[in-house]
This record gives C-alpha cells, sequence and structure tokens, in this order.
C-alpha cells in the first residue's frame, strides 16, 4: 500500500544507515545518476535495502541511495526513480517522496531525459520545468487522503517553485549555463511518441515529454515541499520529418549533459537559505 507507517519505517532505517537527515535531495532521472560531482559522498547502499522501497527494473537507472554532502549541507541522491510503465502504481513511484518528506526534506531537485517538443530547442538543452501537464492518466493522490501527508486538494498553481527557479536561472548565468525554460508534459509511456501525438502536444503548449516527473512532483508538493524541474533534451520531436528513437543515444546525450546539469545544482545548494529547510522528522 506504501502508507505512512512503512515511509516511516524506510526513513528509520535510512537514519540508521547515515546518521543524520538531508536537507535537500536530487532525484535522478534517466542516465542522470552520477550528476553532482561536488557531491562528498558519504554512504550509499541499494534501494533493495530499504524496507518497502520499490526495485528499480529500467537499466540506466541504478536504484541506489547516495548520502553525503555539498558545501557542508546534507544531500541525499536518488540514483534512479520509478515508472507507471514498469507497472508501478502511482503511490508507489511517489513513495521516496514520501520516506524524504518523513526524513524532513523541503528541498527536492528532480530531473529526467526529455524529448524536446519546442522547435526552439536542441538535442542537449536544459530546460527548467516552469509547469506540467499531467496526460499519465494516474494520480498518487488518489483514494483516502493522509491528513499527514498533505491537504485533500492541493494547489498546483505553483508546482515548481518560482523562487528556486529564478535562483536557478541566476546561477546559471553566472556559471555560463544556458539554459532554457518550458512546460514539461508527463506520458505514461513506455512507446515513444507517434508523430500526430507530437503535433497534439505542441499544441496543447508542451515544450517538452517525458516519462516521469509529474507524479512524484504532486506528491511532493502535496507534502509541502519545493520542487525545481530540470530537464535535458535528449532529442527533438520533428512530426514533420519524425525518425525512429533510439533509447542509447537518449541515454547517451543524458550522461554527456550530466556534469553540466551537476555543475548547475552543485551551485544551487549552498545558495539555499538553512531556513527555508525543514529540520523535524515525520513520527
Amino acid at each position: 500500500m506504501h502508507d505512512l507507517q512503512q515511509a516511516i519505517k524506510a526513513a528509520d532505517y535510512i537514519m540508521h544507515r547515515v546518521g543524520h537527515a538531508p536537507r535537500v535531495a536530487v532525484l535522478a532521472g534517466t542516465g542522470l545518476g552520477e550528476i553532482i560531482d561536488a557531491l562528498s559522498v558519504q554512504t550509499v547502499f541499494d534501494y533493495a535495502q530499504i524496507p518497502h522501497f520499490p526495485v528499480s527494473t529500467v537499466q540506466s537507472h541504478a536504484g541506489r541511495w547516495v548520502a553525503g554532502t555539498v558545501a557542508g549541507q546534507p544531500v541525499a541522491v536518488l540514483q534512479g526513480r520509478f515508472h507507471l510503465y514498469e507497472g508501478y502504481d502511482a503511490r508507489a513511484v511517489a513513495f521516496p517522496i514520501r520516506v524524504l518528506q518523513a526524513l524532513g526534506v523541503s528541498n527536492l531537485f528532480i530531473t529526467n531525459a526529455s524529448g524536446g517538443l519546442n522547435p526552439y530547442f536542441s538535442t542537449g538543452d536544459i530546460m527548467l520545468i516552469r509547469d506540467h501537464i499531467n496526460l499519465t492518466g494516474a494520480n498518487p493522490l488518489v483514494g483516502i487522503n493522509e491528513e499527514r501527508w498533505g491537504p485533500r486538494f492541493p494547489d498546483m498553481t505553483s508546482a515548481y517553485a518560482p523562487t528556486l527557479r529564478t535562483l536557478a536561472l541566476a546561477e546559471a548565468q553566472a556559471g555560463r549555463i544556458a539554459v532554457q525554460q518550458g512546460v514539461y508534459v508527463g506520458l505514461k509511456g513506455p512507446s515513444m511518441e507517434t508523430p500526430a501525438e507530437m503535433r497534439f502536444l505542441r499544441t496543447i503548449g508542451a515544450d517538452a515529454v517525458g516519462f516521469s516527473t509529474v507524479t512524484e512532483t504532486i506528491a511532493a508538493v502535496h507534502g509541502g515541499m519545493r520542487v525545481l524541474g530540470l530537464s535535458i533534451i535528449t532529442n527533438v520531436c520533428t512530426p514533420d520529418s519524425a525518425a525512429p528513437a533510439d533509447v542509447g543515444s537518449i541515454i547517451d546525450v543524458a550522461r554527456s549533459t550530466a556534469p553540466v546539469l551537476g555543475r548547475l545544482i552543485g551551485t544551487l545548494i549552498p545558495c539555499l537559505d538553512p531556513a527555508e529547510v525543514r529540520s523535524e522528522k515525520m513520527e
């Protein structure tokens, strides 16, 4: 069921292994596991060791919890996520977010590899997610609401924290890192988009498309976290001259761009105001 007590039990295990709770968490997407060079690693363990935690089944997701520090600030990097297309339901996909919530994390960086729909985007671009469209057909909040996690009807008008995006834009400019901004549309997958679907997604206002992120963001917002979404544009969707999607090339682009994205995240973490980071742990 991936309920509150299971999240607390998983958080207790992590606290026992690490000794302290992270203040910031990074959820790393396809090909982005080794994302923060600035991370001083303290300990690493497999998801399979964490009570009630799902297990990654996608080859490009290592399925490991990495605990360390960036500029002295405790950070958790989750190497790999879970997807609806793997057969997990939305509550299972969101379970790592509930564990982070139980640990007291309130700043969450979510990364992904996505296809570019905006004709002005190029392969290898970094896009700050301004908003999302949920076309997965799933929502982690369906069912009885857990009041200790959040309200029955969470507001989503600023799902991706404007303060974090403003900070990211400033740090990107200072570091001479080019970034785009746009709307991410989440699909269930795993089949890639048809040309007709690409045209439809462009028409409804999407700039990038992928199979993740929206489920975790909904849970994070429900839990009161600030979210910064970052997409690497691994391929550009061109419906009028569509070419077969090469998953290997997509992973290669994600991995080649990861150091730049990691450098940006590494500069952002020390800029976070400790007063804005929750220190209490959910009991």
